[in-house]
């Protein structure tokens, strides 16, 4: 083999390696941790402190990610939209793969507790510990409430980014955990309609499998309207003001126009449209609560 094959099948494999860290759920991840850091604030915060909050956040989630394709590499083997995965090809082997996550997860923690706080860097390892393990080997293979309690895990980063600058946990941080817990389960079972073939393959109690299609899309429905109640609580608890109530009220309303949609008359494309907005739904509503925090436009 040419030296030239052997450089394009190393990086073929670094990046299939990589691709094992979830970058694109990283990413949302550490845009909620930022969030978080941001809004702990009333200026911006020291890059001295975000930096290495940011990058140790990023280090230890990408590390859970590795993990849990490792434990599910038979299940992502017999699904549609994880069988590329090199865990579930056999490309990537157990024992580099566990030892890239346990790089990444120390490298991590060592830049939390070094150059942030002990606080964080604890919060950060148990919700590495509740994803990869936990909700990985316990819940997800065993209830179709798995997203509901497993959910406080992916509800974490930006209570992470508020203790990171803060090195405590305040009822604001709570509450944008809240947010994010409430939005999982809708977010998830969008996302376990269309794809319910795939998840009857691995043999997983996804909630459309288990109590079916009507069933899934009357409790999207009512966890939007839930979170419709959620993300009205800045306002009322006076930590948002006006710029945030109006982005929260137009993102709520289509949300809910598609949950509503979905209940009555239900597509498989309109799950896909629906879990797709659900993405930009949190990204926005973030923003918007940011923008605000900035602006400082109170509501009297």
């Amino acid at each position: 083999m040419s030296a030239s094959i052997r450089l394009q099948a190393g990086w073929a494999h670094a990046w299939a390696m990589l691709q094992l860290a979830k970058p694109r759920v990283v990413a949302l991840i550490v845009f909620c941790a930022v969030i978080g850091m941001l809004l702990s604030q009333p200026a911006l915060p020291a890059l001295r402190l975000l930096l290495p909050a940011t990058l140790g956040i990023a280090l230890m989630a990408g590390a859970a990610a590795m993990l849990n394709c490792l434990l599910e590499r038979a299940l992502d083997a017999r699904m549609l939209r994880t069988a590329w995965r090199a865990t579930a090809r056999g490309s990537a082997g157990r024992g580099e793969t566990l030892l890239l996550a346990l790089l990444l997860g120390g490298g991590g923690m060592l830049l939390l507790w070094g150059w942030v706080n002990a606080l964080t860097a604890w919060l950060t390892l148990a919700t590495l510990l509740a994803y990869a393990l936990v909700y990985t080997l316990l819940l997800k293979p065993y209830t179709p409430q798995n997203i509901v309690i497993g959910g406080i895990s992916g509800a974490m980063p930006p209570l992470l980014g508020w203790t990171a600058m803060t090195g405590q946990v305040s009822p604001h941080a709570l509450l944008l955990l809240l947010i994010i817990y409430t939005w999982t389960p809708p977010h998830f079972w969008a996302l376990a309609l269309y794809r319910r073939a795939d998840y009857a393959r691995a043999g997983l109690p996804m909630l459309p499998l288990t109590h079916g299609q009507g069933f899934t899309t009357l409790s999207i429905l009512l966890y939007t309207l839930l979170l419709t109640a959620v993300t009205l609580l800045p306002v009322a608890l006076g930590v948002a003001g006006w710029l945030y109530l109006l982005a929260a009220l137009a993102l709520d309303g289509r949300f809910l126009f598609l949950a509503v949609q979905l209940h009555r008359q239900y597509a498989d494309a309109l799950a896909r449209r629906t879990f797709s907005w659900s993405i930009w739904y949190l990204t926005w509503l973030f923003a918007a609560m940011l923008s605000d925090h900035y602006c400082l436009l109170p509501v009297s």
